[in-house]
C-alpha cells in the first residue's frame, strides 16, 4: 500500500491545475503537450511553461473541456492506487506503467522539454 502526505489540500491543488502553469502542474504539462502548445524555458531558464498566451489558451481549453469531481476519503492514496490499477487512465503517469499510452505520453513530454531546451529563453 502506498502512503503519501501533501502540504496542499485538494482545493489548492485543483486551483493550481486550473490557474497555474505547466512548471507546477503535471496535468497542465500533459494537456498542453497533447494540444500541441509550445513549451518554453522561462525566467532563469530552469522553469518551463507554455508562455503567457499558451497558458491562457490551455486555461480556456480546460474551462471548456475539463471537469473535476471528488469524494471524501480518509486514506485517498489507497483509493488512488486501486483506481489507477483498475481503470484506464491514459493521462496519469504515476503508478500507471501498465497503461498502453504511458510510454507514448512520456515520450511526447520529453520531446517537448528537449525542444524547449533548444529554444531561447522567453521572458
Amino acid at each position: 500500500m502506498v502512503t503519501r502526505t501533501s502540504t496542499q489540500n485538494l482545493r489548492k491543488r485543483v486551483r493550481y491545475h486550473y490557474r497555474g502553469n505547466a512548471a507546477g502542474s503535471t496535468l497542465r504539462l500533459t494537456l498542453g503537450c497533447l494540444l500541441g502548445l509550445e513549451l518554453r524555458r522561462v525566467g532563469s531558464g530552469k522553469r518551463m511553461t507554455f508562455g503567457k498566451a499558451g497558458e491562457a489558451t490551455l486555461s480556456q481549453w480546460m474551462a471548456d473541456n475539463a471537469r473535476v469531481c471528488w469524494i471524501e476519503q480518509n486514506e485517498p492514496w489507497y483509493l488512488e492506487s486501486q483506481l489507477i490499477s483498475r481503470l484506464d487512465l491514459p493521462l496519469n503517469l504515476d503508478q500507471n506503467r501498465h497503461n498502453a499510452f504511458h510510454s507514448r505520453l512520456k515520450e511526447l513530454r520529453a520531446q517537448a522539454r528537449q525542444q524547449a531546451r533548444e529554444l531561447p529563453i522567453s521572458y
